[in-house]
């Protein structure tokens, strides 16, 4: 949800809006004089956001969903059942070096 208000009233209600954003996940636009000039947003996705702009960062998920629609991924149940024999060796291995 984005909501815009002037300024102003966010500068009253800045705690407000920053756990609103935070905790809800709302989105504000500030204005002044009507025309949009700064936003509020959660830290997380804001990050999340700034991290998709690199480019190095849509390169590889450009490649990935290639493979993805290639069919060259696995899922993520082949994938866990894959490790889990290595960890199960690993847990008895150490069980007998304690013994």
């Amino acid at each position: 949800m984005v909501q815009r208000l002037p300024i102003t009233k966010a500068r009253i209600n800045l705690g407000q809006l920053v756990r609103r954003a935070h905790v809800n996940k709302e989105y504000f636009i500030l204005e002044k004089d009507g025309i949009p000039v700064a936003g509020i947003m959660d830290a997380d996705e804001l990050e999340d956001y700034l991290e998709l702009r690199d480019p190095k960062i849509r390169q590889h998920i450009r490649k990935s969903h290639r493979a993805y629609r290639a069919g060259k991924t696995k899922p993520a149940e082949a994938l866990l059942a894959e490790f889990k024999p290595r960890k199960e060796a690993k847990t008895k291995a150490a069980r007998r070096q304690k013994a």
